[in-house]
């Protein structure tokens, strides 16, 4: 979560992370942050002693590490090096960029860290598939109303593949759980798991699995990995926990990356740091971590304000590329009504919020974090999400604070959707439709319910016409979002 003070009052022995985003008044803001990160450690800053600077700070390099941390999956670093990097041959070194913009909306749309980044090194990319996932973990595979005891186990996967299938959505991850714990070996599967009946039933339901793996598990055995998955049909990895961005570690992201790339898998760089560029040089990366996500939700306390947090990102973390963010809850909770609870989590904030993260935040690989049993309850919202795309053809930042709201529309093909949240302040927009052609088009607009400001979940589904001098006036409750289609 971000701190916001005066440079002045910052700790001196803390680290900030990049992107750093400094007001220097009379509304000019500086994002600093970097790109093209291969091989390289990660840029930190600090505030100088005494001054009023900014000063460099990098990972040395790993000297000695051991395995540990969550479940045996982690290499955990013991002993460092007195450099910071090994470099045996003339090389390029990673961007360091200062965004200078007059506009908040501005820096939100800035895409500088991608194009920076080195072109991508695939001469064919039509096997990747971006989409949206049904994901088990946050909602603690928790089904009702079936005949068989839920968990981590053939029969709830394929529940979660019926769902994923009825409703288009392209994919089902297989979170922890699937190997055997405290091992680090993906070749060993739980008793209760049966992969390939798994694989061959989710491919004649069109949709494609998606295995996690530990970071540890994964690097030791990467090749054999890819190779024996890829053949069994699996579409992809989630790959967690490498949680440093030392050279060692920027390194197996592109390491991995290139390896996904030849046995064509797609990649999802879950427990890391910022893109920093590697989504244009690997295209099959289809989407990173490195952010405070609603899977916090599931234990984080009510102190932590994840609706605050979420009109910061647009202008910070997201300058550097997409997010692993896993949006999509339906147990909503109002101001003051939240608390952590993890077999059934709730979001801070209203469902259209939920609904708006879809549009405002970029996630080529996007997961649907609740229960295929509470998104059946909840069959409006659900189709909404389970049509939405998750790579755009045009991208537009209408309006917005940081730190208060944004408003961004996002074209793909002939239909446009737009989606706005707010702080916990409540908030009238006026979406200006100036951006449509030059004809009449059909939209839908879930907006806040009257009640959202008590009930998280009351929200209200109308239709009309519009044309491109249309001003539509929305309110948005606090807390609340608004999620308009058109077409």
């Amino acid at each position: 979560t971000y701190t916001t003070d005066r440079l002045s009052k910052l700790n001196k022995k803390r680290l900030m992370f990049l992107p750093l985003v400094v007001d220097a008044g009379e509304g000019v803001k500086i994002c600093i942050t970097e790109s093209g990160l291969e091989n390289y450690p990660g840029l930190y800053l600090s505030a100088a002693e005494g001054e009023n600077l900014l000063t460099g700070k990098f990972a040395p390099y790993p000297k000695k590490t051991v395995q540990g941390g969550h479940n045996q999956l982690q290499m955990l670093v013991k002993e460092r090096e007195v450099y910071i990097a090994k470099v045996d041959k003339p090389r390029s070194f990673p961007w360091r960029m200062s965004i200078v913009t007059t506009s908040d909306k501005d820096l939100a749309a800035s895409n500088l860290s991608y194009l920076l980044a080195a072109p991508s090194r695939l001469t064919d990319i039509s096997w990747i598939k971006p989409g949206k996932v049904a994901w088990d973990w946050w909602n603690n595979w928790n089904l009702d109303g079936v005949d068989f005891i839920t968990g981590v186990n053939n029969p709830t996967y394929k529940a979660y593949i019926d769902f994923a299938s009825a409703n288009g959505i392209e994919y089902v991850i297989l979170d922890e759980g699937w190997a055997v714990n405290l091992q680090a070996d993906l070749m060993q599967v739980v008793k209760d798991i049966n992969l390939k009946e798994l694989v061959d039933y989710a491919a004649s339901k069109n949709v494609g699995i998606i295995l996690w793996a530990g970071y540890y598990a994964f690097d030791r055995d990467m090749e054999n990995v890819c190779r024996y998955f890829a053949d069994m049909g699996v579409k992809g990895f989630k790959v967690d926990f490498m949680d440093r961005d030392d050279q060692y570690m920027t390194a197996f992201n592109y390491r991995a990356a290139e390896m996904c790339a030849k046995y064509k898998l797609i990649l999802d760089l879950h427990g890391t740091h910022k893109p920093a560029g590697l989504n244009r040089t690997y295209p099959n990366v289809l989407n990173f971590e490195g952010v405070n996500g609603l899977e916090q939700m599931k234990w984080s306390p009510a102190s932590v304000d994840q609706v605050k947090y979420d009109v910061l990102l647009p202008f910070t973390r997201q300058v550097s590329g997409p997010m692993d963010y896993t949006q999509g809850a339906m147990r909503n909770a109002s101001k003051g009504n939240y608390y952590p609870c993890n077999s059934e989590p709730m979001s801070q904030g209203t469902r259209c919020r939920q609904l708006a993260l879809y549009v405002v935040f970029e996630s080529p690989f996007n997961m649907l974090c609740d229960a295929p049993s509470n998104y059946m309850r909840e069959p409006e919202s659900t189709e909404f999400i389970a049509n939405i795309p998750t790579v755009w053809d045009e991208s537009i930042v209408l309006d917005g604070k940081m730190g208060e709201y944004i408003v961004t529309a996002r074209r793909a093909g002939n239909v446009w959707y737009v989606g706005g949240i707010t702080d916990w302040t409540a908030r009238d927009i006026e979406v200006d439709c100036s951006f449509l052609g030059d004809k009449t088009y059909d939209a839908t607009l879930f907006k806040d319910g009257v009640n959202a400001h008590r009930v998280g979940r009351d929200y209200k589904c109308e239709s009309f016409r519009i044309k491109n001098d249309s001003k539509l006036k929305i309110h948005l409750a606090p807390g609340g979002g608004f999620a308009l289609k058109i077409k």
